[in-house]
C-alpha cells in the first residue's frame, strides 16, 4: 500500500482557467454548430461526414475498419454502429477482408461520394464562418501550430496505450 503523501495539484491561474473553460465553451458550440449544420444540409452528423471525408481519401475509397476507427479517433464499436447507419443510407458497404476472415473493408460508395460532394461546400462555409473568417492571418497561423502541439503531445506513443480505437 502506497503511503506516500499525495503532491497538491497544480490548479490552474486563474488566467489558465479562463483559457481553459473558453476552449470548452468554444469547442462545444463549434461541434454543436457543424452538427446541427450537416443534419440540416446533408441529413447526416458531424461524425458520420468525417467518416465518408477519411474514406474519400483512402485509396479505392476502402479502408479496413480497425484504420478507418483509428484516423476516426472512435471506438470500434461506434464505428461499427455508425457504419451500420451509413450502410442503410447506401453510403457506405462493407467487404469481408480476403486475408483475414475476421476483417473488413469500410468502402465508400458512388452514391456516399455525391453526398459527400453535395454536402462539402456548406460545410466548409460553416467551417471558414464560424473560425477563419474570425481570425487574422497571424491568429489562424497561431491556432494551427497550438493545435499541433496539443495533439502531438496527446498521441499516445506507447505500446499497449489506451486508445478509443482499441477499445
Amino acid at each position: 500500500m502506497n503511503t506516500a503523501p499525495a503532491e497538491e495539484p497544480r490548479w490552474l491561474t486563474d488566467e489558465e482557467q479562463r483559457t481553459w473553460r473558453a476552449y470548452v465553451h468554444a469547442s462545444t458550440l463549434l461541434e454543436d454548430h457543424l452538427d446541427r449544420q450537416l443534419q440540416r444540409d446533408a441529413g447526416m452528423p458531424h461524425v458520420y461526414y468525417h467518416l465518408l471525408v477519411v474514406l474519400s481519401e483512402a485509396p479505392r475509397r476502402r479502408l479496413r475498419m480497425t484504420e478507418l476507427a483509428m484516423r476516426a479517433k472512435i471506438t470500434r464499436s461506434r464505428l461499427s454502429h455508425a457504419v451500420a447507419r451509413l450502410e442503410k443510407n447506401g453510403w457506405v458497404r462493407r467487404e469481408d477482408c480476403p486475408d483475414d476472415k475476421r476483417g473488413q473493408f469500410a468502402v465508400l460508395t458512388d452514391q456516399g461520394y455525391e453526398v459527400l460532394a453535395q454536402s462539402a461546400p456548406g460545410h466548409v462555409q460553416a467551417v471558414r464562418q464560424a473560425i477563419f473568417d474570425r481570425l487574422s492571418s497571424e491568429q489562424r497561423e497561431s491556432l494551427g501550430e497550438i493545435m499541433q502541439i496539443v495533439a502531438e503531445g496527446l498521441q499516445p506513443k506507447e505500446a499497449g496505450a489506451d486508445l478509443p480505437w482499441l477499445r
